[in-house]
């Protein structure tokens, strides 16, 4: 039996959209982003954040939670405007500034240009949140081409770094860097070979980052997110997954974006001041090594 009938569980109705990242509007059930239950506490009042992929899924939860918390942020997406469009209005109806910036972070100049926008619309970087990402679903070797490889090494772990790199000059003592990896990173599945590649690679990053920048007094984490329902799925994974998304995990469902978002407040928060080079997973109750 799942964990909790309120929320939705598998089977979904069949569903498959063009092309990646997917749009949120195209997808049944929608996904619970926290539009109507997350409540602040101001636990990130006054704290300036980048949230990468903030249009859809995970990324809009975290923005709406970080809003309500009293950050402003800054919106980065691909091309999904009317998404993108609705994070906006959901963080300025929480009282606080949104910046939006449209753009494809596999290109070291776009990531750079991310938080030149940030600092000249907040001052400064507090919150930097690393979570967009592109998959593909491939059954064997020979189907990845070289350029997909590429494109989806330099979208999920490059872009970590070219981000990272322009915003620490700009990040204060006390500031937070948060990867998002995988449970992929620890149980990686042969059809996604290069998303789970990355995944570890994320992992390895935020260790070795963590470190580095202790002295700065900047703290590096990363969420290991399990099965979550976001436009990605019916976008880069065949119907007959889709339809039984979420039911290997323990809980038999996939999570909703508002469950990680509580997460990312932690960490971005100053009740986490301890806490750096951590791993936290978020999967339903899959374990991670």
């Amino acid at each position: 039996m799942a964990d909790d009938k309120s929320f939705p569980e598998p089977p979904f109705e069949q569903q498959q959209e063009t092309r990646p990242p997917g749009l949120t509007r195209d997808m049944n059930p929608r996904p619970d982003h926290g539009e109507e239950t997350y409540r602040g506490s101001g636990r990130l009042e006054g704290k300036a954040a980048i949230i990468t992929g903030a249009d859809s899924g995970i990324g809009r939860a975290v923005a709406i939670a970080y809003a309500r918390e009293g950050a402003d942020v800054l919106i980065s997406y691909l091309d999904e405007h009317e998404d993108a469009e609705e994070t906006r209005r959901l963080v300025e109806q929480a009282g606080r500034k949104a910046v939006v910036v449209a753009g494809d972070i596999s290109a070291p100049e776009h990531c750079r240009a991310i938080i030149q926008q940030a600092v000249q619309a907040f001052g400064k970087v507090d919150i930097l949140v690393n979570n967009a990402a592109h998959q593909m679903t491939f059954d064997e070797i020979d189907e990845f081409s070289d350029e997909e490889w590429d494109y989806t090494f330099k979208t999920n772990i490059y872009a970590m770094f070219w981000l990272t790199k322009a915003a620490v000059p700009h990040m204060p003592k006390g500031a937070a860097i948060i990867n998002t990896t995988s449970v992929q990173a620890d149980t990686p599945s042969p059809n996604l070979l290069a998303y789970a590649t990355t995944k570890g690679a994320i992992q390895n990053f935020t260790a070795g980052l963590a470190q580095m920048l202790a002295e700065k007094g900047i703290r590096v984490n990363c969420v290991a997110p399990g099965p979550i329902w976001t436009p990605l799925i019916p976008a880069t994974m065949p119907m007959e997954k889709v339809k039984e998304f979420g039911k290997q995990v323990p809980m038999q469902r996939p999570g909703q974006p508002k469950e990680l978002a509580p997460v990312y407040v932690m960490l971005a928060s100053d009740e986490a001041s301890y806490v750096s080079g951590a791993t936290v997973a978020v999967t339903g109750g899959k374990p991670i090594l």
